[in-house]
């Protein structure tokens, strides 16, 4: 079964495609959005594709023509779907079509890429995010959006109980694995660089740990193994304690606020995304799933190529009252999104 054929991942797409969005000023808008056929990128495509009144056209950049083509088989022949291969940490755009919006969502965001492949996860958030401004700035786009991420905010050092959108956090810069969040801090420099210079309008959604049933097959994220686990009946399988308390959020809600922070955030600002109903332990995550799996949760030290990669942050949890004031609200609890992804997965033999 496809992905768009489970009615489940079907009830998903259409509760963010209704909710009370001014979506009206999205009529006839061009998107152009990276990491198209990622876990975020692509439910955000198929949420817009949904909405067959706004006549909005998709222009998805992605180095995988084969891996594009099997995830949007359904639009590869609409003319409102465009797929443009292209390495964005090393091509610049050569498009002359006009674009309203550009999204960026394209990044590694697991522990194994980040250790195998440091310097593409720090080039894709510094060298693809400025050839991405780049183009928007000489194309006069109306809005850029750069994904960023809670990562930004390092080691919570006991100073907070929340992050907030103007917490610095702690990093220590001289590690492979700090590729990530310093690669995401110096994107949001360079959006507000562009703001500068350029005069762009630039917004940075923030996103917490993120989940759902289009997550990929090579995510090595624990949560993602956690639900890799459940889908194939195993035991789950925690590398640690499980003392780590995060904030998550399921991918319907992940989307929701990114499209919330394109139609209502305020130019310059970063957005937290995150849900204070799904801040939660490793321990009781891998619990939940274990309960709705029929499982038990085992303990397993994990390899060095993968524990290179894990995060040193023991608490991130984010406060994300300010998206709420512009009127988000996550639409999914922790269990329930587990307990959907789980039974969509399921179903598609994954």
């Amino acid at each position: 079964m496809l992905l768009l054929e489970n009615d489940l991942y079907q009830e998903d797409i259409s509760k963010i495609a209704s909710l009370n969005y001014e979506w009206t000023k999205l009529k006839n808008k061009t998107f152009m959005i990276s990491g198209a056929t990622g876990m975020i990128g692509s439910f955000l495509i198929d949420v817009i594709m949904s909405r067959k009144d706004l006549n909005c056209k998709i222009i998805a950049l992605g180095r995988n023509e084969e891996k594009a083509r099997k995830r949007f088989e359904s639009y590869w022949d609409n003319n409102n779907f465009i797929f443009y291969k292209t390495d964005i940490n090393e091509d610049e755009i050569n498009l002359e079509q006009k674009v309203d919006y550009v999204i960026h969502l394209a990044s590694n965001t697991h522990p194994k890429a980040y250790a195998t492949d440091p310097i593409g996860t720090i080039t894709a958030n510094i060298m693809g995010t400025n050839n991405l401004l780049k183009f928007a700035a000489s194309h006069n786009v109306e809005r850029f959006v750069f994904a960023s991420s809670v990562e930004i905010y390092g080691e919570n050092r006991g100073d907070v109980d929340k992050f907030t959108e103007d917490y610095c956090g702690y990093i220590n810069c001289n590690t492979m694995r700090a590729g990530y969040p310093e690669g995401k801090r110096a994107g949001e420099a360079l959006c507000q660089a562009y703001i500068k210079q350029k005069d762009m309008d630039i917004v940075i959604p923030r996103l917490a740990r993120t989940y759902g049933p289009t997550m990929l097959q090579s995510d090595s994220k624990a949560i993602s193994q956690f639900i890799k686990n459940g889908v194939e009946g195993n035991d789950i399988v925690l590398k640690s304690e499980g003392t780590q308390f995060y904030s998550y959020t399921y991918v319907a809600d992940a989307v929701s606020a990114l499209i919330m922070c394109l139609l209502e955030g305020k130019c310059g600002e970063a957005y937290n995304i995150a849900d204070s109903e799904s801040d939660i332990s490793l321990r009781d995550l891998a619990g939940i799933i274990a309960d709705y799996a029929g499982k038990k949760v085992v303990f397993e030290l994990p390899d060095e190529v993968e524990k290179a990669g894990y995060s040193k942050a023991t608490k991130a949890v984010m406060d994300s009252s300010k998206l709420q004031n512009a009127g988000w609200k996550a639409q999914y609890t922790m269990k329930k999104g587990l307990t959907r992804t789980v039974e969509i997965l399921k179903t598609l033999g994954n």
